[in-house]
């Protein structure tokens, strides 16, 4: 039993259609993610988090789902899902699936039923309305796109309730009915061997949750899940998509009985603002500033994910900032708040400093999650709608469609980055592993898996360190089982120096370093880090003991 393994586990995030294609269709598919779960072992990741994989229309890349017990058959079977539950086992890889239950597709059986049936029980698993109405702390979540949470149904002869797009109308998690429904799924998927759920848009269904009678607070509703998960898999996690004000953080957690992991949007925008700055001040704020989570429970911090870089939580002045470099076109940016690019692009396919800001992610107290195709340098495709650009076919060979599909051209469900700096040909998993020094990939593998050594990071507690040197991330993390770790990370392109001064630091040695740094044997505390380099370090007499 590891009933804290998520602690000290790295995640990798994936798009099951954009992944590998197995059979020719076009559509990456579950056979092929099973068929490469080397990469993801190789890499060193030990949870892999599936994005939709359920019955869809696609129009919201699988978010709009018809079928929340299901394959869509594009992507396989139930059946193949159990086989990579399997295979991943095997490999010591965890699979933690998308729970998608704040709302569904328009084309989902529970709300053609209820649109067509003003007496029919589904009609309250969603939220009608005869006029549009005001809700307090609701409004529409892309609002470039939405002008409105409200449209009307001309079937059902009334408005219908929907935070995203119109195409995917909320579900009443009022509705004790729609909470057991919500209960069922999770069962389903537990018992097959999931090891837990990414929690969609978490703020929004704890928002409905505030109409239960029996509830005190719309929280309740995460105490109710995690018990019931709790009691079925008593390792599985809930990771929450939590995009709120820090104050607000522990409403979440709830003293360890609400979510196991909080997907830090925080820590998210302060990791690039210093990005911008090549500055270290803003995650050293930020590091001070976030609550402690409570003893089981953990933030998980990314680099990049699925939809757009969200930058709301900066101020007006950061988020401009932010932008202007790396977002200077209108194209690049989304729904007026956030960027639409991948991480190699916005940081100029520059090698040293992706790598850089892996190992500052790695560095960070929390769980990491890796982007798909971000370990190689993937680019992004600007033609494609909204958040679609960063939703691109991963990128294995210089091939023909980058050895995702060998399906025509018109039969993809996305086209491949075929030009340019991060077209497949430059950019690929093939091609970086016959590499002489094995390219990005190496560098951020080597991360990686030493990043699962340092249980220190994922157990212990953090403190910032005082360096003098404004463009170093400078962290020490102590653990009592397992000793101190201390990780700097150059965020600047000019090479540094740094003091380190602490008890126990006057003896440390290299574990891992990113770039040629050398060490004054006179100068026990002096430490040279490269531009854009990274040095994590150790105790001598922990390392030798």
């Amino acid at each position: 039993m590891q009933p804290l393994w998520y602690r000290n586990a790295v995640i990798y995030a994936m798009d099951p259609s954009m992944f590998r294609d197995s059979d020719g269709d076009g559509w990456g598919d579950i056979r092929g993610i099973t068929r490469r779960l080397d990469h993801l072992r190789g890499l060193g990741a030990t949870c892999l988090w599936l994005l939709p994989f359920y019955p869809s229309p696609f129009k919201d890349g699988g978010y709009d789902l018809t079928d929340h017990l299901s394959v869509d058959p594009r992507l396989g079977t139930v059946s193949d899902l159990v086989g990579l539950l399997e295979e991943a086992e095997e490999k010591g890889i965890r699979v933690i699936f998308d729970l998608v239950v704040q709302h569904t597709s328009d084309q989902h059986p529970w709300f053609r039923e209820a649109r067509s049936n003003p007496d029919s029980r589904y009609r309250d698993y969603y939220i009608w309305s005869d006029e549009p109405v005001e809700v307090e702390g609701l409004e529409p979540c892309f609002p470039t796109v939405e002008d409105s949470i409200w449209t009307w149904d001309e079937e059902a002869g009334q408005y219908y309730r929907h935070v995203f797009y119109a195409h995917e109308p909320d579900l009443n998690i009022a509705n004790p009915e729609v909470r057991e429904e919500i209960k069922r799924i999770m069962a389903f998927w537990l018992r097959l061997g999931a090891s837990g759920f990414r929690v969609d848009a978490v703020p929004y269904m704890v928002h409905a949750a505030e109409e239960i009678e029996e509830y005190e607070a719309g929280a309740d509703l995460l105490r109710e899940l995690r018990e019931f998960v709790a009691l079925r898999h008593p390792e599985a996690v809930l990771m929450g998509e939590v995009d709120v004000p820090l104050e607000e953080y522990d409403d979440y957690f709830l003293d360890g009985d609400g979510l196991t992991m909080l997907l830090n949007f925080w820590m998210n925008n302060h990791v690039f603002l210093a990005l911008a700055r090549g500055e270290a001040e803003p995650v050293h704020r930020a590091l001070e500033e976030m609550p402690q989570p409570p003893r089981h429970s953990q933030y998980a911090n990314w680099l990049r994910n699925h939809d757009e870089l969200d930058l709301e939580r900066l101020s007006e002045e950061e988020r401009e900032e932010v932008m202007a470099l790396f977002a200077p076109d209108e194209d690049m940016r989304a729904y007026g708040r956030g960027i639409r690019r991948r991480i190699a692009p916005m940081l100029g396919g520059d090698r040293r400093r992706i790598a850089a800001a892996h190992a500052l992610l790695l560095s960070l107290p929390g769980t990491p999650v890796l982007q798909y195709g971000d370990e190689i340098g993937m680019g992004d495709d600007l033609s494609r709608r909204e958040r679609m650009s960063v939703r691109i076919p991963m990128q294995w060979s210089a091939d023909e469609h980058g050895g995702f599909s060998s399906a025509p051209k018109d039969r993809l469900v996305a086209e491949p980055v075929r030009e340019g700096p991060f077209g497949y040909e430059e950019v690929n998993v093939y091609d970086q592993h016959r590499s002489l020094d094995g390219g990005l990939l190496a560098s951020v593998g080597d991360l990686v898996r030493t990043r699962l050594g340092l249980t220190e990071i994922g157990f212990g507690r953090h403190a910032v360190l005082d360096t003098g040197c404004p463009s170093v991330v400078a962290l020490r993390h102590d653990d009592e089982r397992d000793g101190t770790v201390v990780t700097l990370v150059n965020l600047a392109d000019e090479d540094v120096e740094v003091r380190l001064a602490g008890d126990g630091l006057d003896d440390l040695v290299d574990i891992l370093t990113g770039g040629d740094h050398s060490s004054d044997d006179d100068e026990p505390s002096l430490f040279k880090l490269t531009g854009y380099g990274y040095r994590w370090l150790r105790p001598r007499t922990h390392v030798f003991k």
